[in-house]
């Protein structure tokens, strides 16, 4: 239902494109990985991946599930609440763990947060957490790397700018693009392997930004 709802909500934000690299594919049970740099690329990203015939379960905060409506359809669609901070966190790893076992793909963003920065220029992928990089240690499962640009042009900024930013975007329909590389299998290392996986990432934003007509842009 939540890819449903973003694929047909994205088009009228913006316009929408998706690229894929020849090797992309998705074995059951991927963990899909994404850049995180607005409020509104969760969509967009579901809106992609359902082109390419993938709905997956997402990993995301907790406090959306206190959202009216939100908070339902991410329920019935069984998405996995994250409790950052609190004694439930590991409980949203078992979860994710139960779906790749189940052959289903798992979305998460393991930045871990928003930039700070308030325009809406891109941002380069933070570091990551190492939520990850546990989740592949206990399942084996490949990592399909994420890039997306072009979200921060729809929300970014403070609470005024999302908000101006969501009602223009209809008249102002700004390029909006998706990348998906070719998935990989970690190290055993924890470091190792999530410096693997964010290289991937930030590769896959680098080509998202270029298509969303950012220029060139280098990670931070």
């Amino acid at each position: 239902m939540l890819s449903r709802i973003a694929t047909t909500v994205v088009p009228s934000l913006g316009r929408l494109t998706v690229t894929s690299d020849e090797r992309t594919a998705f074995a059951p049970g991927s963990i899909i990985v994404a850049n995180h740099t607005s409020l509104a690329d969760p969509g967009i990203v579901l809106a992609a991946l359902r082109r390419l015939g993938v709905e997956p379960v997402v990993l995301a905060a907790a406090g959306l599930w206190r959202v009216p409506l939100l908070g339902t359809l991410l329920s019935s669609g069984g998405h996995v609440p994250v409790h950052r901070g609190s004694a439930r966190a590991a409980e949203a790893l078992e979860r994710a763990e139960e779906a790749l076992g189940a052959g289903r793909h798992v979305l998460l963003y393991p930045e871990g947060r928003l930039p700070l920065r308030e325009d809406a220029a891109e941002s380069a992928p933070e570091n990551f957490r190492s939520g990850l990089a546990r989740l592949t240690q206990r399942t084996g499962a490949p990592v399909v790397p994420v890039g997306q640009a072009g979200a921060r042009r729809v929300t970014s900024g403070s609470t005024a700018k999302q908000i101006a930013g969501l009602l223009t975007a209809p008249a102002r329909r700004p390029r909006l693009h998706v990348h998906v590389g070719a998935p990989l299998l970690l190290p055993a290392d924890r470091r190792a392997a999530t410096a693997a996986a964010h290289r991937a990432v930030t590769e896959a934003w680098q080509t998202a930004a270029r298509h969303a007509g950012e220029g060139p842009v280098l990670a931070a």
